[in-house]
């Protein structure tokens, strides 16, 4: 965990880089939850940071398509 803290510390643009991979991610999920009326996995998608984990597997498996 030291490892990875220094990392990022000695390389700001990753920081930059995870920040806005996470934000696009958690944007387009907790669109969709809300566009599908999911309002658990809206708040659970709201406060969890998860690195865009979480969005990616609520986007995968959850998310309810259109035909």
């Amino acid at each position: 965990m030291q490892n990875l803290i220094a990392i990022v510390q000695n390389n700001p643009g990753l920081l930059i880089l995870i920040v806005a991979w996470s934000t696009v991610w958690k944007a387009i999920a907790t669109w969709h939850a809300a566009r599908n009326s999911q309002l658990g996995w809206f708040i659970a998608l709201f406060i969890i940071n998860t690195v865009g984990v979480l969005e990616i597997i609520y986007l995968s498996f959850f998310a309810k398509r259109k035909p």
